[in-house]
């Protein structure tokens, strides 16, 4: 069953959650997609400088963005998946909201791999890389943010639990995240979404530039949809999440059953 995936790309406001959620929900209101990936600290921006501004900022999942995403997916019947600072007990997260049509489906994923400053103002994340199969929309659904896609091991661990499409609300700065990303996606066979957003932001006289280029990647690293390096815009792409599932690329090649993990280094 083909499903259509939405990626967006746009410029938040720093610090001003409600214009910013406001925004986002018309958005995710008006797609006609099944699934609709958001930017990491989508409802935030993202150039938190200590733990006081994320406090300050952060929000539990009974929250107004947990809530009001989890009331869209069920109305509409989409997945959502985007960032938001959360708040949980005595501690920060960098998260992504993965929201589903039915919430026992729903849940956060918490960022591994803190980038710059960010650890500074968010605890490591603690949830792992899990694999959420939805069997409604016949999708096995696997999320990291930004920072996480310069390890290998994050994508391979998500494609070894089975997903078939791994989406990355993210942030980025460098000009170097483009090249491994369609690798992420050809060395696993999965689809990979990035949804990076666009904009500046400037704290205590240091520039972030946020370089756009969202992209949606097929199995064999092709692109099939790229968003411009500083427009609000949004990209799509029909996906076949079971083509996925084969890890033969010829008659006698696989590239999990060809795996010889015995003689990987391990910690």
């Amino acid at each position: 069953m083909d499903m259509k995936i939405d990626v967006v790309q746009f410029c938040p406001k720093l610090f001003d959650k409600e214009a910013n959620l406001e925004k986002i929900n018309d958005i995710i209101t008006s797609s006609d997609a099944d699934l609709i990936v958001l930017p990491e600290l989508s409802t935030t921006g993202y150039f938190f400088t200590s733990r006081e501004e994320t406090e300050k900022y952060a929000e539990p999942i009974s929250g107004d963005t947990y809530s009001s995403w989890q009331k869209i997916a069920e109305e509409k019947n989409i997945i959502i998946v985007g960032g938001f600072a959360e708040k949980a007990e005595d501690k920060v997260f960098n998260s992504a909201a993965v929201i589903f049509p039915d919430k026992e489906f729903s849940s956060v994923y918490r960022k591994t791999h803190l980038f710059y400053k960010e650890r500074f103002c968010f605890d490591r994340g603690d949830t792992g890389f899990e694999v959420i199969e939805y069997e409604e929309k016949d999708l096995r659904l696997g999320t990291m943010i930004c920072y996480d896609w310069r390890f290998p091991e994050a994508a391979r661990t998500l494609a070894l639990k089975g997903a078939d499409l791994i989406v990355s609300p993210s942030n980025l700065v460098t000009d170097v995240w483009h090249i491994s990303t369609p690798s992420r996606a050809l060395e696993n066979k999965v689809y990979f979404a990035v949804a990076n957003r666009i904009g500046t932001e400037t704290r205590d006289e240091e520039k972030l530039y946020f370089n756009g280029m969202s992209a949606i990647y097929s199995y064999n690293g092709k692109q099939i949809s790229k968003a411009g390096e500083k427009s609000e815009e949004i990209i799509s792409a029909e996906i076949d999440p079971k083509a996925t599932r084969n890890k033969s690329f010829n008659e006698f090649n696989d590239i999990f059953s060809d795996r010889q993990p015995d003689l990987y280094w391990q910690d």
